[in-house]
């Protein structure tokens, strides 16, 4: 046993805690490759099942299932019956792992954006060294994907039903009938969401990102909505298509290259009755209050996505916890908006604002 003397034992300490995250890096890795191929689906759906039958179920090799299996069941995602030889999903992981834009599956949230920027991180060592940035487009679908994964709870489970009762003139305007504008839509989702449940709204979607454009366009296709819902390709920071009622941002405003830019341009595009709604990352002033885990996740997304975007475009560079509640109300209230206003909403990653002229 180590001396507690000899000044080896912290430095042990640190190095137990590096190898759990290296086991826990390894357990998002296999775990990755189960949720982009459809393998924890399977479990969940058609039961348990041996390395030969999961194979024959997903027309998938046997030999990487095997591996991959064993790998799941020694990180817990699975269990093993040694009996039968087969690997069963536990019915408390199914929500977790294969429950698709439900309130707790993380596949997206943690296993896309985990390990879908392996083609950008030589540029972003290369931007280290310059200070420039990392265009999106070099990120790929993927990553564009992964995102419109991550954030589906949120409209799904949390716009209409949660967020609205909560600023009852916007909820108002919206039945009545508004002018919607959404900027930095992505593929849709949100307005899609807001047409389905506020029909006598005229909606649109501003996006940068022209295959997010498409995307969307589609989606709203599919949805039965794209009568009342349109999506173009628009810089929101070069001014607005307005006035509208109420207008939104999602998890946008800390990527944008100029936010300053865009909340005026909100602003402007606002008309005098009309309402922002911001949602935006819940992290602390401080950056040395933004620790533990939920720090740990900000500041990994951020170095893997939201800085290197914006600095790509010559921007502002906030970065994942660059906007937080007093920068947010500084930056608004200097955009000539009188009221910003933070719901209360118990969200371990967004904040909810409602700001009004």
């Amino acid at each position: 046993m180590t001396s507690q003397t000899d000044g080896t034992a912290p430095a042990e300490e640190f190095m137990d805690k590096v190898f759990g995250d290296y086991v826990g890096a390894n357990a998002i890795f296999m775990a990755a490759i189960g949720d982009r191929l459809g393998l924890f689906k399977d479990l969940a759906a058609a039961g348990p099942a041996t390395s030969v039958e999961l194979a024959e179920r997903t027309r998938l090799a046997e030999r990487y299932l095997r591996e991959w299996l064993d790998g799941m069941a020694a990180a817990g995602y699975l269990t093993f019956d040694a009996n039968g030889g087969r690997y069963a999903m536990p019915a408390d992981h199914v929500p977790v792992l294969a429950e698709e834009s439900g309130t707790m599956f993380m596949g997206a949230a943690f296993f896309d954006y985990s390990t879908k920027f392996g083609e950008s991180f030589h540029a972003l060592l290369e931007a280290f060294r310059s200070g420039e940035g990392v265009r999106q487009e070099l990120y790929g679908q993927e990553a564009a994907e992964a995102i419109e994964r991550f954030t589906a709870p949120w409209f799904e489970h949390q716009l209409v039903p949660v967020w609205l009762p909560l600023m009852p003139e916007v909820r108002t305007t919206l039945e009545v009938g508004a002018r919607v504008c959404d900027v930095g839509c992505g593929q849709g989702r949100a307005l899609i969401k807001l047409a389905q449940a506020f029909p006598h709204c005229e909606l649109v979607g501003l996006d940068r990102y022209e295959p997010a454009i498409q995307a969307a366009t589609e989606n709203a296709r599919q949805a039965g909505v794209g009568d009342r819902v349109r999506f173009e390709m628009h810089d929101g920071a070069a001014g607005l298509p307005g006035p509208f009622d109420v207008i939104t941002t999602f998890d946008v405003l800390h990527d944008s290259a100029d936010p300053a830019g865009l909340l005026r341009a909100i602003h402007d595009g606002l008309k005098p009755s009309g309402r922002y709604v911001c949602v935006d990352i819940n992290c602390a002033d401080r950056s040395q209050d933004n620790v533990g885990p939920m720090g740990t996740v900000l500041y990994g997304l951020s170095l893997a996505y939201c800085l290197p975007v914006s600095l790509a475009r010559g921007g502002a560079g906030l970065g994942t916890c660059g906007l937080p509640e007093g920068r947010l109300r500084a930056m608004a209230l200097e955009a000539g908006f009188a009221e910003v206003r933070r719901l209360p909403v118990d969200d371990p990653f967004n904040n909810v604002y409602e700001l009004s002229l």
